[in-house]
């Protein structure tokens, strides 16, 4: 997801560039809806690259027969490989386009599939992902393009977590959001360590603290029903689009570095990132409304140095 949402400025000078193209976007199915809200692509062709890789192999082969058969019989006439992977660059020359443009990335890719002329810069490993991947767009022209994605939830969506939020009696509250979960355990700060930081937000009575969970940190429910204050509100059921629009009613959400980490700076909040200093920063979220808190291992990162990062947001007026 972070992927898709840190490419959006790219995908949205494509379309700015090709305004009557008709333009296909191959991708993650949860990276879909996302893209769809941002208005960058007519059609999509879903892949699931995880379970390619840990399916079957004879079903995985099939459906990998299947998605090369399709893309051929779409027939493209211009192919943009804006991640450039080997398996990526392979499937645009075997879909007979005309013209492919792939990133130029160095061990990384089969750019030598490509065949647009000038080549794009080679991958400037110290950039953003974001600026790398507009790096590629340059042999189109595309230039000076606003690094800063924006995402608006729709109407109904938004209508639904008002009225959730007046359900609660916490619309006219502070809200601060704070997600748990990461892709892998060790880039979780503790939950105890998040509980603690709920109960100093919870001495304000004007602040209300929210606290989101997805799929994969239901494992973590229980221990978060435990030992969290009572007047912590858990969000353990938002599908994508619901938590998006409920991220936008935040003041400020608190996270790992994760995927709804970069959902909720597009919708418009701002971000404290708890991080440990080996991530790397090319892929933080691009937003002008970001506080990192990182040490050499995130254990080490205190509760009041995270307090602290929130209440520069909390204190400013002018958000």
């Amino acid at each position: 997801m972070g992927d898709v949402i840190l490419s959006l400025p790219a995908l949205q000078a494509i379309r700015q560039k090709f305004p009557a193209a008709r333009i296909t976007i191959l991708l993650g199915k949860s990276s879909a809806v996302i893209a769809k809200l941002a208005d960058v692509f007519d059609d999509e062709i879903i892949v699931d690259r995880v379970e390619l890789r840990d399916g079957k192999k004879l079903r995985s082969i099939n459906k990998i027969r299947r998605i090369v058969k399709e893309i051929r019989r779409r027939k493209f006439d211009f192919i943009i490989d804006l991640h450039s992977l080997s398996e990526t660059n392979l499937l645009g020359f075997l879909s007979g386009a005309r013209a492919r443009l792939y990133a130029n990335r160095e061990n990384r890719s089969l750019d030598f599939f490509g065949n647009f002329s000038p080549k794009p810069p080679l991958e400037d490993k110290t950039k953003h992902i974001t600026e790398r991947y507009l790096d590629v767009l340059k042999p189109l022209g595309i230039e000076n393009v606003n690094r800063y994605a924006k995402i608006q939830p729709s109407a109904e969506t938004l209508a639904e977590i008002k009225k959730l939020l007046q359900d609660l009696g916490v619309e006219q509250k502070t809200l601060v959001g704070l997600f748990l979960g990461a892709g892998h355990k060790s880039r979780r700060w503790s939950v105890k360590k998040f509980a603690e930081l709920t109960r100093q937000l919870s001495e304000n009575e004007d602040c209300r603290v929210l606290v989101f969970l997805g799929p994969e940190e239901l494992d973590l429910l229980d221990e978060v029903n435990r030992i969290f204050p009572s007047n912590a509100i858990i969000f353990d059921k938002l599908k994508l689009l619901p938590l998006l629009a409920a991220t936008t009613f935040l003041r400020v959400l608190v996270s790992n570095d994760t995927g709804p980490m970069h959902l909720a700076a597009v919708a418009g909040a701002s971000i404290v990132l708890i991080s440990d200093k080996r991530a790397p920063t090319c892929f933080f979220p691009l937003t002008e409304k970001l506080e990192v808190v990182k040490s050499d291992e995130i254990d080490k990162i205190s509760v009041e140095d995270v307090l602290r990062a929130t209440r520069k947001f909390l204190d400013d007026e002018n958000l």
